[in-house]
């Protein structure tokens, strides 16, 4: 198999789709930095509230990304059948429908998150922790981001919807400019400067809100008005869809509950974690940063790869796309590694950046916490490559959606709570258990990318 030789149109494939991707996640982890950080300055209890009424806003952000790249795998298919003009009217129709289904069902868990976080805010704080102060403050941030589940669902989306088309630089540059919004807004309503009020935590919601309209706005825009590769329209988002419908049932769907799935997991493992205590909290906290640091290139290989696979295949080429695939998984390890030693290097300035007001025991677990990730995060990287980009870019939705659950599930989430609230074990071991689901699931790529049956045929639909 040549994977290295000849393969310069595929490396820069990669890097164009892909670095745009990364940096706009940098820009997405800064942002969520620069909140912390702030945060962290007011006390240790209003950074600990926060990080877990966001990670309610980040289940909803997951559910919203697996909308966005459920519909990329059908858009990277259609978009590479027009471009070999076969069956090009169909599959024109075809992309218009998957991104108005997409846009719609956006809109309408946008709506559930904001009514049940509107109505039930206590409700969604004491899922994560039963300490007082942490849900009364948590409820504070959460009373000014009901609306933000609207505009943060349709600018992940739509997005996602562009960079599927090789549009991946101007939400690049729509990011930036969300990053100095949110800046200001933060410094201006956290700590009362330039006149405004000094709000603390709901500050922090209000900045986080403003920035997030700010960069919906422009997203939406460009794409109804300025995008042709699409030529999405806003009459467009009420045309009829059923012809898609199973097409979209079945490849789509699947990436929706297995992200929603994952979701679920992931908050569950913020529960856990939540009930262990406002200093491990605080520790998971810093450590979910340096940790999204430290993967923004494989994100954008991930989305990259799940394109390419998709464009790839769309024009029939499986041959190709199996290569392609091989090359990948080598780039999810060498990235692993790279990330691995970005966590070892920085562990340090991120600990001190927070630790103002840290207790020296959050200190200390934070420090235990990044040694474990440190390992895990080679696995990791290998199979979020793999699984959001080759794999799915593949079709290959169902069975993802069953093996992320699986492992999640039934693997390391009992695990991780035996070894927290039974085993009593440190927590360097509670939270390698807790994500040893990625290591399983490595393994388990590798033998699927082996297999060929990732590899799934996808229609246009019927009039």
């Amino acid at each position: 198999m040549r994977i290295f030789k000849g393969r310069k149109p595929f490396y820069k494939s990669v890097f164009l789709l892909g670095y745009p991707i990364a940096l706009q996640t940098f820009i997405t982890v800064a942002v969520g930095l620069l909140d912390n950080v702030m945060i962290s300055r007011v006390s240790e209890s209003a950074f600990a509230a926060t990080s877990l009424a966001s990670a309610f806003i980040s289940f909803f952000q997951i559910f919203c990304m697996g909308l966005g790249m459920g519909a990329s795998v059908l858009i990277s298919r259609y978009l590479g059948m027009i471009k070999i003009h076969e069956d090009e009217e169909n599959a024109d129709r075809s992309l218009k429908q998957t991104v108005s289904i997409a846009l719609r069902l956006t809109l309408l868990i946008a709506l559930v998150f904001a009514l049940f976080t509107f109505f039930a805010p206590n409700l969604v704080m004491k899922m994560y922790t039963d300490d007082a102060i942490l849900i009364a403050l948590g409820c504070r941030y959460l009373k000014y981001s009901v609306l933000t589940f609207f505009f943060l669902g349709l600018s992940l989306v739509a997005t996602i919807i562009l960079r599927c088309t090789g549009q991946s630089r101007y939400p690049m540059f729509v990011s930036i400019g969300a990053f100095f919004v949110n800046l200001l807004f933060n410094y201006m309503f956290i700590f009362g400067n330039f006149g405004a009020p000094r709000l603390g935590i709901e500050g922090a919601a209000i900045a986080t809100l403003i920035a997030r309209i700010a960069e919906a706005a422009a997203v939406i825009i460009y794409l109804l008005f300025v995008d042709k590769k699409i030529s999405f329209k806003f009459k467009h988002f009420f045309m009829k869809t059923k012809s898609i419908i199973g097409e979209y049932m079945h490849f789509c769907i699947p990436v929706l509950i297995s992200d929603a799935m994952v979701a679920l997991g992931n908050n569950a493992i913020v529960m856990v974690i939540g009930h262990l205590g406002a200093v491990f909290v605080a520790a998971n906290s810093i450590t979910t940063t340096t940790q999204q640091l430290s993967t923004v290139v494989i994100q954008g290989v991930c989305q990259a790869g799940a394109i390419i696979t998709g464009q790839t295949l769309g024009k029939g080429k499986k041959d190709e796309a199996e290569e392609q695939g091989w090359l990948f998984l080598l780039l999810g390890l060498a990235l692993g590694a790279l990330s691995a030693l970005f966590i070892i290097l920085t562990k340090t300035p991120m600990v001190n950046l927070f630790g103002e007001k840290a207790s020296p025991e959050t200190i200390q677990t934070a420090y235990s916490l990044l040694n474990s990730i440190s390992l895990i995060i080679v696995f990791q990287a290998t199979n979020s490559i793999m699984t959001k980009g080759v794999l799915r870019g593949g079709g290959d939705t169902l069975m993802l959606m069953l093996t992320d659950n699986i492992f999640l599930w039934v693997i390391a989430l009992p695990l991780g709570i035996v070894a927290g609230f039974y085993w009593k074990m440190t927590p360097f071991w509670v939270y390698f258990f807790l994500k040893s689901d990625q290591i399983i699931k490595t393994l388990w790529c590798i033998y699927r990318l082996k297999t060929r049956k990732w590899i799934k045929r996808i229609s246009t639909g019927s009039k």
